[in-house]
């Protein structure tokens, strides 16, 4: 599921709840008039979603705070919520903008997310600023109980502590009174457990934890002093014991860090855990309970810390499991099997999942595992200590509507890419967002063979998608398959057409289906020409067996497809050149990717196993004299590698460096240079050969004395990385030119199979000539008398109509060869309205026309029947490859060729003309080979 524009989240039925006032009778409820969401049951509930998830990731219209919200709590179907904050406000307001007065305190309808009338407290202090830490109901829903920093509610006294009828909201009699901070309350049937700074309740001893009665008396039986603060407090369900947690390192008098079991009756120790279980710079910010286990969510602070989150037995109290991301969990809850937690989490590497990159503030899990479910909403850090979110509860109870929800609360002021401050909640329905647009690529490797692969969707809560292939335009799929991705991971799917003959050229495109049907937009169409022969290079580096094969043939989008068979794709990063040409090695739809030597990358999206023993392979074209690197491992994928081994980088003047760690840095380097803009192919490899390096095929340096590397699993880098602390580390650790056929082997290559890599790279096989127009220009129906001879962009459009016409010389077939495919090749432009969803077809030129001279008004006639279709030409900046009828061309050899893009649309469509940068120009490829 992906965010969702501001307008799209505000459809909404005016009205509340029935059973449900909104504050104030006046002015709060005109401003909530079309704000709400209407009651009822979800036409998709959670079934709709991957098992075991219950929460969809679409947040919902929620009234926001001005602050943060650290607290929140549930009764027949009102969420109390309580923090620092000052006012609120609609969804969709702005700061400053629609608030209403508050006081670190508001209640709002779970299903609404809009205030309700009669629960109007205000908690305020003295001197500092007043806030509420905790929240908790009893069991019997007739109680809430609210902690934290503050003197008077309702400007009658209170000592941090306080209790309210439910649910009116009245005063309970509750005299207790704690002399710090109320950071946490648990109350059960007969008795409230408070945690946090204090060290007195009602003048009495208590050190960061006590008992009290449901009347406010302290209970004198029960003691569980702690020597620090106290952050978590839950009981068991069946009501035996209580669980601690915080920043303490003992409980009366045991050593017991950060998490406690003690007696519910006495408050005895029943266990502890030792410092150790939990690191010694690590806390215990929350805890949860379900029916057999009981999590925690830890923050950590400085290095070798404890961020993430632990399952325990409620049987034993043993460990179950232990999740060790990186990213200080402020709170964890349960609903339905799954673990929900609140934190900034920016490293899993240590669970085999993402690498430190860009924070995730929002996780699900099986309650049975550490392994993150397909659930990803996200917020920003926000407020304060840029935590972000700082609680959840689940609301299973709503007398009016038959969904569950989940809340999360905190310092957060945008959810899932929109302005939204302090609060926001899901719920167990439905499901309408689409999972994104799959990335795709077609291509022929072999006679009679054409491989369809794209990179997986991804869908923030539907991590199981099924995909669609269709072909041609038809509108019935000719393959359907499932496939599984989460945002760190999106797997390659490659699906080979079986019924293609060698010379037919077809189009491909691709949906992704969620579990509720939502369906994605169709790919954009790529279209390939059957081979009729083999391709000697592919097939020489696919005889070696390698871990990853990227041939960069793609001309738009951020997917580099794996031609290997090993799903290995890859992630382009910074806005690479696609599509750029000539290619290192020829052939029917072959292209490179151009790196900018600034911040363009390629990264593989699947973390690569440590190889002691390998081969690196590429091709690479530049003039640079900054140097750069060329291909590598490193250990992030987002931001520059912390651990890079190995190194293939350019100096700046030209000479190559391979390096490796064994005991130290390693290095060999070229004795020529390379930066002569000219393709040269490379291979490093390490084994028991040694460390060797060749260029062109020959072998320019070597050390027998190295033959191995250290095993050091990471992320394929190609275009950049950094080269810290390496041996002449160049100006730019980013290359500035092109690369191509890019491959990496799981074993040393012997300098035999390099040569062969090499020369197969110059057998003859079919052969693309590459044509720029001759002459190229548009006409503009309003402007009937104006020439656009000399303009960078084409334009076509149905009404106001556009036309843009195109004329190539082009050649005989060579000698001994024919034509085997043609195809036009246009780039989009970078303009916001430059692409288009229309369909444009190519006609015939048939009458006269001139670039200097032709304007609306004599423009020439054109042939009716389509040579091919340029189809939906929406992406910006994307290149796009239109098929055209072999016969058409093929009889125009040897002479002038003149096309036109037209449409019957409303569309407005913009292309590079031949008068803009050459990567911009529009193309005519011709594929020639042996009959």
């Amino acid at each position: 599921m992906v965010g969702r524009a501001l307008a799209a989240r505000l459809r909404v039925r005016p009205g509340a709840l029935p059973g449900r006032r909104l504050v104030g009778i006046g002015a709060v409820a005109a401003l909530t008039a079309g704000l709400l969401v209407a009651a009822g049951p979800a036409p998709e509930e959670a079934e709709a979603l991957t098992a075991p998830l219950t929460m969809t990731a679409e947040d919902l219209p929620t009234w926001q705070t001005n602050g943060i919200v650290y607290a929140l709590a549930e009764a027949d179907g009102v969420v109390y919520v309580g923090g620092t904050f000052s006012t609120v406000r609609p969804p969709g307001a702005d700061p400053g903008t629609q608030e209403q007065p508050v006081a670190n305190f508001v209640a709002l309808d779970a299903a609404t997310g809009a205030p309700v009338e009669g629960c109007d407290l205000s908690f305020t202090v003295g001197s500092g600023t007043a806030t509420i830490r905790s929240l908790a109901v009893s069991p019997d829903k007739g109680t809430l109980y609210v902690g934290g920093t503050f003197g008077s509610v309702n400007g009658v006294g209170a000592s941090s502590v306080a209790a309210f009828d439910l649910p009116t909201c009245a005063r309970a009699p509750f005299p207790v009174a704690a002399n710090g901070i109320v950071r946490a309350i648990a109350a059960g049937e007969d008795r409230v457990y408070l945690g946090g700074d204090f060290t007195q309740l009602a003048g009495q001893p208590r050190s960061r934890f006590g008992a009290v009665t449901t009347a406010g008396a302290v209970v004198a039986g029960w003691r569980a002093d702690a020597d620090e603060i106290g952050k978590a407090v839950a009981l068991t369900p069946d009501g035996e014991h209580v669980l601690l947690g915080g920043d303490f390192f003992e409980v009366n008098g045991a050593n017991s860090h950060a998490l406690a079991v003690v007696d519910a009756g006495t408050g005895a120790n029943v266990r502890t855990y030792p410092e150790g279980f939990i690191e010694t710079n690590s806390t215990v910010q929350s805890i949860a309970t379900d029916g057999t286990s009981f999590y925690t969510g830890n923050e950590g602070t400085g290095g070798g810390v404890f961020d993430g989150r632990i399952a325990l037995s409620l049987d034993t109290f043993d460990q179950r499991w232990r999740d060790t991301c990186l990213g200080a969990t402020q709170s964890v809850t349960v609903h339905g099997g799954v673990l929900y937690s609140g934190h900034h989490a920016h490293d899993c590497a240590s669970m085999g999942e993402f690498p430190n990159q860009e924070r995730y503030h929002l996780f699900a899990q099986a309650v049975t595992g550490t392994a993150k479910l397909g659930w990803f909403p996200n917020t920003n850090d926000g407020l304060g200590e840029q935590l972000g979110p700082r609680v959840l509860i689940p609301v299973t109870d709503h007398p009016d509507d038959a969904r569950d929800f989940l809340w999360v609360g905190g310092g957060f002021t945008t959810v899932n890419g929109v302005a939204q401050w302090g609060l926001t909640r899901f719920a167990t329905g439905p499901d309408t967002g689409l999972p994104s647009t799959p990335e795709t690529h077609a291509a022929s490797p072999a006679a009679d063979r054409v491989d369809v692969s794209w990179r997986a969707s991804l869908d923030l809560d539907d991590s199981l998608l099924t995909y669609r292939v269709y072909r041609n335009g038809a509108s019935t799929p000719v393959h359907t398959v499932e496939g599984s991705s989460l945002p760190w991971v999106r797997p390659q799917l490659t699906w080979s057409d079986p019924d293609v003959e060698a010379g037919e050229t077809h189009s491909y495109r691709v949906t992704a289906t969620d579990g509720a049907g939502n369906v994605s937009a169709l790919s954009a169409p790529v279209s390939v020409t059957v081979a009729s022969g083999t391709q000697a290079y592919a097939n020489a580096v696919l005889a070696d067996d390698p871990l990853l094969y990227w041939r960069f043939d793609e001309t738009a989008n951020n997917y580099a497809s794996d031609a290997s068979g090993n799903g290995t794709s890859g992630v382009h990063r910074g806005g690479p050149a696609r599509g750029t040409s000539p290619a290192a090695v020829p052939g029917p739809g072959a292209a490179a990717v151009g790196y900018d030597g600034t911040d363009a990358y390629t990264y593989s999206d699947a973390r690569l196993p440590g190889m002691q023993r390998f081969t690196m392979e590429t091709w690479f074209r530049t003039t640079t004299t900054r140097g750069g690197k060329l291909m590598g491992l490193g250990n992030l994928t987002l931001q520059a590698s912390a651990n890079r081994d190995p190194n293939l980088y350019m100096l700046n003047n030209g000479q190559l460096t391979f390096g490796i760690i064994n005991g130290g840095n390693r290095t060999l380097t070229t004795p020529g240079r390379y930066n002569d803009g000219q393709w040269h192919h490379i291979a490093v490899s390490v084994g028991s050969a040694g460390m060797r390096l060749y260029v062109d095929g020959a072998q320019v340096n070597s050390n027998p004395l190295f033959t191995s590397a250290r095993s050091v699993s990471g992320y394929l880098r190609t275009g950049g990385d950094s080269l810290a602390n390496w041996a002449n580390r160049p100006t730019s650790d980013y290359f500035a030119g092109e690369l191509d056929e890019t491959a990496l082997y799981p074993a040393q290559l012997s300098a035999a199979r390099v040569r062969a890599h090499f020369d197969a790279a110059s057998v003859p096989s079919d052969t693309v000539t590459q044509l720029a127009p001759v002459a190229d220009t548009y006409v503009n129906g309003a402007a009937p008398s104006a020439v656009h001879g000399t303009h960078q962009q084409l334009a076509v459009r149905g009404a106001p109509a556009y036309e843009s016409y195109l004329a190539f010389d082009l050649p005989s077939a060579p000698a001994g060869q024919v034509l085997k495919a043609a195809s036009l090749r246009v780039r989009v432009g970078g303009d916001a309205a430059a692409g288009a969803l229309d369909d444009f077809p190519v006609v015939p030129v048939e009458g006269a026309w001139s670039e200097a001279a032709t304007t609306y008004a004599t423009r020439p006639a054109l042939g009716t029947t389509a040579l091919g279709t340029l189809e939906s030409p929406d992406a910006l900046n994307g290149t796009y490859t239109v098929p055209l009828q072999r016969t058409a061309v093929q009889g125009a050899l040897g002479g002038q060729f003149a096309v036109a893009l037209v449409s019957e649309g409303t569309d407005s469509l913009w292309l590079g003309s031949r008068e803009s940068a050459a990567a911009n120009r529009p193309q005519l490829l011709l594929t020639f080979g042996a009959p």
